[in-house]
């Protein structure tokens, strides 16, 4: 079973490209990876605080319509975090966040995952706000030191962090226990404060990770592995409605596949193995920016997609 552990927020979506009518819509980037997980056919399972406010009730609605484990879903009176989207020409996604004593920040530890879980991802807000970034922190270690396959996706959101150094330190301090790091292109960026995104992927691997998987928008999907490996896989052509969940459901597709196979250790993935499953989750990913809002496919949908 596959568990994504995080944030779960509302994002307010322009309609017709104008801040004057928003839309809401069900999202977070952890949450979204438990949902694109469950919907392409494998236990999923969601770890995080949620409100019991009305976009709670929503928010787990959604969860369980899709099929997703609800069994670590905590629930809690503070408000649903809020997310303002706005959409580049591009219909690229830019968020101004609404987190002050939330619910899904006061997430607690739940001790030990049950023994069938065996991946365990994390990211985005999640990992930055206190006190629950310390709580997903500890479930990280915990969980990688009893053998699960660990991801990371940071999903920067800059204006989220408010001491860029520190959290680069504390980023580089998660890798000794992390199996899989996904980046995006402008995360790997910002991470490298400057740098070289392929020579930072170099040392990030040095740290802990087996392999990292770099999304490059429409230019595709790379993976770094550490023997030194570059696989790299196209963008499907797709008319884009907008990009809210694409990386989401990049890592939610990887870890399904990852899971449908049985994968517990990346070192032992080829180019051959690296190349189906990047094809695999940039078929996904078209799907989702196909449409508005985070709103993965089904296994049927992709299946006839492919």
């Amino acid at each position: 079973m596959i568990v994504s552990g995080g944030e779960a927020l509302v994002d307010l979506v322009p309609v017709e490209s104008t801040v004057d009518h928003l839309a809401p819509r069900l999202g977070g980037g952890p949450y979204n990876v438990a949902i694109a997980a469950a919907r392409l056919g494998v236990r999923s399972a969601f770890l995080s605080r949620i409100s019991t406010d009305a976009f709670g009730d929503a928010l787990v609605g959604r969860l369980r319509d899709s099929g997703v484990d609800l069994s670590l879903v905590q629930r809690g009176n503070e408000p649903t975090t809020l997310a303002v989207v706005s959409l580049d020409e591009q219909n690229a996604a830019r968020y101004s966040f609404y987190t002050q004593g939330t619910a899904d920040r006061l997430v607690v530890d739940p001790g030990p995952l049950p023994a069938e879980v065996t991946i365990l991802s994390l990211g985005t807000l999640g990992m930055v706000l206190e006190p629950g970034a310390t709580v997903y922190e500890t479930v990280l270690r915990r969980e990688s030191e009893r053998g699960v396959l660990t991801a990371l996706d940071p999903n920067i959101r800059a204006d989220m962090i408010s001491d860029a150094r520190e959290y680069r330190k504390r980023f580089l301090s998660w890798l000794p226990y992390v199996d899989l790091l996904k980046v995006s292109l402008d995360d790997a960026e910002w991470l490298a404060d400057g740098g070289d995104v392929l020579a930072s992927a170099g040392e990030w691997l040095e740290a802990g990770p087996d392999a990292v998987v770099l999304t490059k928008g429409g230019e595709g999907l790379s993976v770094v592995t550490s023997e030194g490996e570059i696989v790299t896989t196209p963008t499907v052509p797709v008319d884009v409605i907008d990009t809210i969940g694409a990386g989401d459901t990049v890592q939610g597709a990887l870890l399904a596949w990852l899971d449908q196979r049985g994968v517990t250790d990346l070192s032992a993935l080829g180019e051959v193995d690296w190349s189906r499953a990047l094809e695999h989750a940039a078929a996904a990913a078209a799907i989702t920016v196909s449409r508005s809002g985070a709103e993965p496919p089904t296994a049927d949908e992709l299946a006839r997609a492919r």
